[in-house]
């Protein structure tokens, strides 16, 4: 019996649409909406196993079933992604067209044998994820964020701005959130840098988290977020939902695109604007991008100490100077020094992530904004990851290293009962 091997990819695209179509012809699928999730899929697999054991295709008994899988995830989930969404240890699925699906596993990009039919399937997929979550794409809206249920990020970017067909993108957040545990496993920080940051967010200083793309922000923000008391009540402010609060007191709120007459968005600004009437002891916002970075320092300056960000540059410094050019977008006029002023007086420290050549992520230093220096803002680095190359297994090798400073804010914390202990400035871990 010849394999699916035989069969050319259009071939077998051809039959699982075909089927496809006859299912559902038999479908009670008002009934089925009344039925729970894992009922109605064991119902409708037995009508599919059925289904594709009575075509004359010249597949296996494992080719049929890989076949039944995959009609049952077109009905219930998203086509052939839905291996992809189980497989706990992707952190990236990349569609850079309907035929070519890249993945990221621990680091390295990887392509995959899984192709959706054509570019029309594709477009189905990402219209199924957009519309759970209240958004469109078309070509008055070619680009979208969105999310998945279990708080993935979903960006897509559909013609005429994508020349080769809709383009998806999916960061990955695992079911079970990465643990402050879980980093100092993977090295990404040590005991130390986590015991001070810690500290620092339950002294309520205002942290700025900065790295590139994919470097860990979010998932650091996430960690910390655990240090905040429960008793306290946060507001969280996202373009689109990711943060994982545990805690019982959370408001969250998400940004929206326009309607299709192109209004009706609501801009991060205007729900930082709004949270300050939510009487928030804390407010996180997922990441500042334009104007809002004016309204969080405000926030900041004005009661609402302890309130945590995430911001897009390659080195603290550029994060610093990525706040001002982000205020100065909100078109105020207030001069530069005033803004540099505001910024030092608002963030205590600046923690900067990386994802390093092998794929890890790292803290490669956690900074504090000591205050202004004439017409620069002053800074010191309180630890610091010094790379000293790569392994015969292509792992980076460094010392994660205190610089022996002691923190101007370590006063502010003392006075608040959290004290930092004298040997956190002098710890050093090679690995």
């Amino acid at each position: 019996m010849a394999n699916l091997q035989t069969f050319e990819r259009s071939e077998y695209q051809q039959v699982k649409a075909d089927l496809h179509r006859k299912i559902l012809d038999r479908l009670d699928l008002e009934k089925l909406g009344r039925s729970t999730g894992d009922s109605a899929r064991e119902e409708v697999l037995v009508l599919i196993r059925n289904s594709v054991n009575s075509e004359a295709i010249p597949l296996s008994f494992a080719e049929r079933e890989r076949l039944s899988r995959e009609i049952l995830d077109e009905i219930f989930g998203l086509g052939p992604l839905e291996p992809l969404l189980k497989d706990h240890t992707i952190s990236d699925i990349l569609v850079n067209r309907f035929d070519k699906v890249y993945i990221e596993r621990g680091g390295k990009l990887e392509l995959t044998g899984l192709s959706f039919k054509d570019n029309q399937h594709l477009m189905q997929i990402i219209e199924r994820i957009v519309s759970r979550v209240g958004r469109r794409v078309d070509e008055s809206s070619p680009m979208v964020d969105a999310r998945l249920a279990d708080g993935s990020r979903v960006n897509a970017i559909i013609p005429p701005l994508a020349l080769d067909g809709a383009c998806l993108s999916i960061r990955r957040f695992g079911s079970v959130p990465v643990t402050a545990r879980n980093m100092i496993e993977n090295h990404s920080l040590t005991e130390a840098m986590l015991e001070l940051l810690s500290i620092m967010v339950k002294g309520r200083l205002n942290l700025l988290i900065s790295g590139g793309t994919g470097a860990g922000k979010t998932t650091l923000l996430n960690v910390l977020s655990g240090y905040i008391p429960n008793v306290e009540r946060i507001v969280t402010i996202e373009d689109a939902a990711e943060l994982q609060l545990k805690q019982e007191h959370v408001v969250r709120l998400e940004t929206r695109p326009p309607n299709i007459e192109g209004k009706g968005a609501v801009r991060q600004r205007q729900l930082v604007i709004n949270s300050l009437r939510m009487r928030p002891d804390r407010i996180v916002v997922g990441e500042v991008r334009g104007e809002e970075a004016f309204d969080m320092l405000q926030a900041m300056n004005t009661g609402h100490e302890g309130s945590l960000t995430t911001v897009h540059a390659n080195s603290v410094r550029d994060a610093l100077a990525r706040v001002e050019n982000m205020v100065s977008m909100a078109n105020l006029n207030i001069p530069e020094r005033a803004v540099r002023h505001q910024i030092a007086s608002a963030i205590h420290a600046v923690v900067q992530v990386a994802r390093m050549s092998d794929g890890t992520r790292k803290v490669i230093s956690i900074s504090e904004v000591t205050g202004m220096d004439s017409e620069s803002i002053s800074m010191q680095d309180i630890f610091v990851f010094e790379r000293r190359g790569i392994d015969e297994n292509g792992k980076v090798r460094g010392t994660f290293r205190a610089t022996g400073f002691r923190p101007l804010f370590a006063d502010r914390l003392a006075t608040s009962g959290a004290r930092l202990r004298p040997a956190l400035f002098e710890s050093k871990t090679e690995i």
